[in-house]
């Protein structure tokens, strides 16, 4: 909705401020637009391989939705976990191993639709209580494969970010390239009138123009909302690594969950009270 807004404001900024001084219709050269348009895609597909390529169209429409990691989102994880973590505290870690093995029919996620339409998250989550229920590995050694994958996990999901960044980086030199092809085409019609010169010249400039516009105003923007959801998306690892990791330390499953509610950003965040009323609420 905001990249939307911004592009109305854009536009408005842009072409309206032009349109109270001269002509829109100048502005209008479709084979400048072609160009323009061809010779970035032309430069995404050039610099990426298929794995980045398929990444960064599939990332693109994330831009237009709202973020899925909210108060309520990160609520639902740790009342999860909390349940998780009581019941093993009850009954042992061998009582959760079915519940981890299948988690789509497990009566304890299946109260929580929200986190398992995250197949990673889940992915995740059971990994590591799997680890913990083998009993082979300390708090030390799945804290460092923790902050591994996590790493790898950052790493990839920066892929589409990363490419789009650098498409908007290169769409001005395509607007110059687009421009000099234009004065090359006046060079050779200086035997014109000098309004039709004038014409050609300013129709040449449009692709500077275009290019520096579609690059800061149109592609700048994605890459920006691309890095930010990025961001996003990777703080209910760091949420739940705390959590696991203060429950193999031994901390009880109430003092664990607070853990994990510290490292949220403050905008998401529930308060104590909050988080201790939604987890009884859950229980009764």
């Amino acid at each position: 909705m905001f990249l939307i807004i911004g592009y109305v404001i854009v536009l408005a900024a842009s072409l309206g401020t032009y349109a109270v001084h001269g002509s829109l219709a100048a502005l209008w050269v479709p084979t400048e637009y072609i160009a323009i348009v061809g010779l970035m895609i032309g430069g995404f597909v050039a610099s990426n391989g298929i794995k980045a390529i398929k990444s960064t169209m599939g990332a693109l429409p994330s831009v237009l939705k709202g973020s899925a990691y909210n108060k309520a989102y990160y609520m639902d994880v740790l009342a999860l976990m909390y349940e998780l973590l009581s019941k093993v505290r009850k009954e042992g870690l061998m009582s959760i191993e079915g519940d981890i093995e299948n988690a789509e029919s497990s009566p304890i996620f299946s109260k929580y639709p929200s986190f398992m339409a995250d197949h990673h998250a889940v992915e995740f989550l059971t990994d590591y209580l799997r680890m913990m229920v083998g009993g082979n590995l300390n708090a030390f050694e799945i804290e460092n494969l923790m902050d591994m994958e996590i790493e790898t996990h950052h790493q990839e999901a920066h892929g589409p970010a990363h490419v789009m960044s650098k498409v908007a980086d290169s769409v001005p030199a395509f607007g110059i390239v687009v421009a000099v092809m234009g004065v090359v085409n006046v060079m050779g019609s200086v035997g014109q009138p000098p309004a039709v010169l004038g014409k050609m010249i300013g129709g040449a400039l449009v692709g500077t123009f275009l290019g520096i516009l579609v690059s800061y105003g149109f592609v700048a923007p994605i890459a920006g909302q691309l890095e930010q959801k990025v961001e996003e998306g990777s703080k209910i690892y760091q949420c739940m690594k705390v959590v696991l990791l203060a429950s193999m330390n031994g901390y009880a499953p109430q003092v664990a969950i607070e853990f994990g509610r510290k490292v949220l950003f403050s905008t998401d965040r529930p308060s104590f009270i909050e988080l201790e009323d939604d987890v009884k609420s859950r229980k009764g």
